[in-house]
């Protein structure tokens, strides 16, 4: 007997996990599951962004959730196939729940589940105005003194944060705080974007000129409005910026630029925040009811005290602050740091005719940005994956669906891979001093992004500089001492200095919330960013998600928003739909709320 085709494999164990869950008979719906299986849950089942691991926790899960969420018509998803190689089963799914309709993936080993992704598309009757439901726009028939699309916008722009009150206050008018604004505008949830620089997004025109992204295209989209075809792979700062803020105006979004977030404390009876703001030269007070901070995943520039600082005579500043190499031709640099920022500044100032030497206290991963590309992220967002019919919510969703718990197991065969591609490259790097590291466990760049934000290079042409001797290299080595002149090594060198760049990171997202609202609040929410994988600066114990990221937190009605462009895309959607459903008043059972093991 011919065995089963794999859509029928699938609806049989769909039918099955339906029926039980139906039921409720969370036993038996357990029994679906292999006992290393995982259960990813984007906000539909948790109302939180959610992993659970095996079946206890899914068990545990479901006991307190099941009766509240109340899922239902578990299917393939429509226009979806099946597919089944090496004994792994998998698909697309949709489900409803009794308040959102959802989307998933699932992959079946043995007939069970072993990945379960399940996410949150839209809240019933909330729908986004989009396709059929498009607005019209224009308005046809009659009428006396009707008020344009223009006037409105201007009406609204007047007096939201005057004569009413947004619901949702962004403080962060990055590539963030504009994601979010848009994923809300179409929810129609009333929000203010505040942005203390003059412009949208000038957060990347401000930084050192040579700077371009160091994603490509397919991977950065924003919400609704791709790159146009003719955009270039990778996006100088002042082009990025220039799309952004265009976005900013089509999207129709109230950004308040020029404006800084003073204060922020919240009323626990009234359930409101009350939030002081500086803007054309007055305070405003601003009471929304969520507060969100999208001030970037790094949080504070961290500058190192080292001795002797205040007796520098040249300029020194951090690297988030460097204006780039123009004033500093035919002088000395050194720059503090080995990541992408100590190297994007070091090849600047060389092009420039700066003598710079880079000053590496620690290991550095490196992976070239071609063989990335290729290798590390070509299936899902890349040209040939749009030509294979790839589009970017499915390579999200693919991507999403990969617990964190194994995600590692997944990239050190890529980077294994590329360490062997690029072998001539490294050695050179070996031969010239450079410390090299694949990560604590071998599973590279992204694993180090997802655990500590930091510990890489992607490179774009500062390496080669770096073996051929170009851009000098101090390594193993730590700073002693700032003089009128130099800087002092460890190891007894001396490195003349007109300028000292330190390209030595950023602090945890919560040093904000320390400093807009309290380090009490600070404290009460905890390290933002991190796994708990108990690697480098990634310390335990384990959580399986990123800390406090897009998901409610210890301090109700306080959020927190960031990442890159493809994670400030992607989050967007799961963060939006928690305030709109808050918005709108509907219940939202927290489970899983995020525990604090490390206030930063």
């Amino acid at each position: 007997m011919l065995d089963k085709a794999p859509a029928k494999k699938l609806s049989d164990v769909l039918d099955q996990f339906s029926a039980t869950l139906a039921a409720g008979d969370i036993d038996k719906a357990v029994g679906c599951f292999q006992e290393d299986c995982y259960w990813r849950d984007l906000v539909t089942f948790t109302w939180n962004i959610k992993t659970m691991e095996g079946r206890d926790q899914v068990r545990d899960m479901l006991m307190s959730q099941l009766a509240k969420i109340k899922p239902s018509n578990w299917a393939l998803a429509k226009g979806e196939h099946a597919t089944e190689s090496d004994g792994l089963l998998e698909s697309w799914i949709s489900f409803e729940t009794e308040v959102a309709r959802g989307f998933g993936h699932i992959r079946l080993k043995n007939g069970k589940i072993w990945t379960l992704l399940t996410a949150m598309v839209e809240l019933k009757g909330h729908e986004e105005p989009a396709g059929f439901a498009r607005p019209l726009g224009a308005k046809h028939g009659h009428g006396k003194n009707r008020p344009t699309w223009k006037e409105e916008r201007e009406k609204e722009a007047t007096e939201l944060g005057f004569i009413s009150q947004p619901n949702t206050l962004i403080i962060g008018g990055g590539q963030g705080g504009i994601a979010l604004g848009a994923r809300l505008r179409q929810l129609g949830v009333p929000t203010i974007i505040v942005e203390k620089n003059e412009r949208a997004d000038d957060s990347w025109r401000k930084r050192y000129k040579s700077l371009c992204l160091h994603d490509p295209v397919w991977y950065d989209h924003l919400p609704y409005i791709d790159f146009p075809k003719n955009w270039p792979v990778f996006s100088p700062k002042d082009k990025i910026g220039d799309w952004l803020e265009m976005y900013t105006k089509v999207m129709e979004l109230n950004y308040w630029s020029s404006t800084q977030a003073k204060s922020a404390t919240y009323d626990d009876q009234k359930k409101e925040w009350t939030v002081v703001v500086h803007r054309d030269g007055k305070d405003i007070t601003l009471k929304p009811k969520q507060l969100v901070l999208a001030t970037g995943m790094s949080g504070r520039p961290n500058i190192p005290q080292f001795k002797g600082m205040e007796n520098f005579k040249g300029d020194q500043h951090h690297s988030s602050k460097h204006p780039g190499p123009d004033s500093y031709v035919g002088k000395k640099a050194v720059v503090i740091g080995s990541n992408n920022s100590a190297h994007d500044i070091c090849a600047a100032l060389w092009e420039a005719g700066v003598d710079v030497t880079m000053v590496q206290r620690s290991t550095t991963h490196i992976v070239k940005s071609d063989t990335l590309m290729d290798i590390g992220l070509g299936a899902l967002y890349s040209e040939q994956a749009v030509q294979n019919g790839m589009t970017t919510a499915k390579a999200d969703l693919i991507f999403a669906s990969l617990p964190y718990k194994i995600l590692h197991e997944f990239q050190i065969p890529l980077y294994e891979k590329m360490k062997e591609r690029d072998a001539a490259f490294y050695e050179g790097l070996g031969r010239a001093g450079f410390m090299l590291d694949w990560g604590d466990d071998g599973s590279g760049l992204f694993m180090k992004y997802l655990r500590r934000g930091s510990g890489y290079y992607i490179d774009i042409g500062a390496s080669q500089l770096i073996i051929d001797g170009a851009i000098k290299l101090n390594s193993g080595v730590d700073v002693t001492e700032i003089k009128e002149h130099s800087v002092l090594l460890s190891d007894g060198t001396e490195l003349p200095a007109d300028v000292v760049v330190y390209a030595t990171g950023y602090g945890s997202m919560n040093g904000w919330a320390a400093e807009l609202i309290s380090k009490e609040v600070a404290d009460k929410v905890g390290k933002c960013w991190g796994l708990g994988s108990n690697t480098t600066k990634d310390p335990g114990p384990w959580e399986g998600e990123q800390r406090n990221m897009w998901k409610p937190t210890q301090q109700e009605a306080l959020w927190f928003h960031g990442g890159n462009l493809h994670q400030s895309r992607h989050y967007s959607q799961f963060l939006s739909l928690q305030l709109k459903a808050r918005h709108e008043g509907i219940a939202t059972p927290v489970y899983g709320l995020q525990q604090v093991h490390h206030t930063g």
